[in-house]
């Protein structure tokens, strides 16, 4: 079958369905091209900064082992490295029972760790968002009520992270990075929220008595700029 058009009395011009057919899958085509290549543009920058944001995440804990693995056994510490935390474990060597004030062992520890915690975070600065320092107990408070006990736990879990921001911005070698500190680290009592448990799920009491450092990356919020650039 052909389709056909007259140009002319001395020159006709046909043109087959198969032809007509293919000139508008390369229309098609070219139109589907057009419209995919900015969303495979867009999926290929959204994995490329996850990739990267996963090798600083790595970096930044290799580097943090690095510096400190030959300490955290003495001071009772452990680096989480799927949370990017530094945690300390020993509640009878942080503080006193119900008190905020530092012990003299923990002031030794932050004497040693503060400053080179700052160091090690100072070269991965642009990637890091929030530095946490949280404050957590056990639901103990006597013999209180629970929701009693829990409140008096978070007015003493925020008492003493402020306290360990405090002790740490007063160390000589913290003030090299103190503008940087001051915007970044924030003092957060979570107060009996995040109980450690064993297996059967009963409290650990000692084991929820803690001071975590923790390190949040920027990641989501450069994906959604760099994505707003490409966008424009």
């Amino acid at each position: 079958m052909k389709l056909g058009a007259r140009r002319g009395d001395d020159d006709d011009h046909w043109i087959t369905v198969s032809d007509l057919m293919s000139g508008l899958m390369v229309i098609f085509l070219f139109i589907a091209i057009t419209y995919i290549r900015p969303l495979l543009n867009e999926r290929d920058t959204v994995r490329s900064i996850a990739v990267t944001f996963q090798q600083n995440e790595v970096a930044l804990v290799d580097a943090l082992r690095d510096e400190f693995q030959n300490d955290l056994d003495r001071w009772n510490a452990e680096l989480d490295p799927e949370t990017l935390v530094v945690r300390f474990k020993a509640p009878e060597v942080l503080f006193a029972p119900a008190r905020a004030e530092l012990r003299p062992q923990f002031k030794a520890i932050l004497d040693d760790f503060f400053p080179r915690y700052l160091a090690v975070l100072d070269r991965f600065r642009d990637n890091i968002e929030e530095v946490r320092i949280e404050g957590h107990t056990s639901s103990d408070w006597g013999d209180l009520p629970y929701q009693e006990a829990y409140f008096r736990n978070m007015s003493l879990s925020q008492e003493r992270t402020r306290t360990v921001l405090e002790y740490g911005l007063g160390l000589p070698g913290a003030v090299p990075y103190r503008d940087w500190t001051i915007g970044h680290i924030t003092a957060n009592g979570l107060s009996s929220s995040r109980l450690v448990r064993d297996a059967q799920g009963r409290e650990l009491s000692e084991g929820s008595r803690r001071v975590e450092f923790r390190v949040r990356t920027n990641a989501k919020q450069e994906i959604v700029r760099i994505l707003e650039t490409v966008a424009q």
